[in-house]
């Protein structure tokens, strides 16, 4: 069953995975990013892509399939919501 709106990995990742005293500067400096880049996923700027998705699954014993699973979940729900017009079949 498909979840209507499914949350932005970085919504699910600040809400359950970071401990509230952990500021975005020293998760970025965990994770080997900058501190941009992990604003920007914590805040659905971003997307994560699977060098992030390997990060994440090591620094907090996921999987990088999780993360990207629910990127593409998302995406996909997003994309759905304004489907491309004017697409013709390729094949009859």
């Amino acid at each position: 069953m498909e979840m209507h709106n499914p949350p932005h990995p970085g919504e699910v990742l600040k809400e359950l995975y970071l401990p509230e005293d952990l500021s975005v500067s020293e998760a970025a400096k965990k994770l080997g990013v900058s501190r941009q880049t992990m604003s920007a996923i914590i805040n659905g700027r971003a997307g994560i892509s699977a060098d992030m998705a390997l990060r994440l699954a090591k620094g907090l014993s996921t999987t990088a399939d999780f993360w990207l699973r629910m990127q593409i979940k998302h995406d996909l729900w997003q994309a759905k919501q304004n489907p491309p017009k004017g697409v013709q079949k390729l094949a009859a």
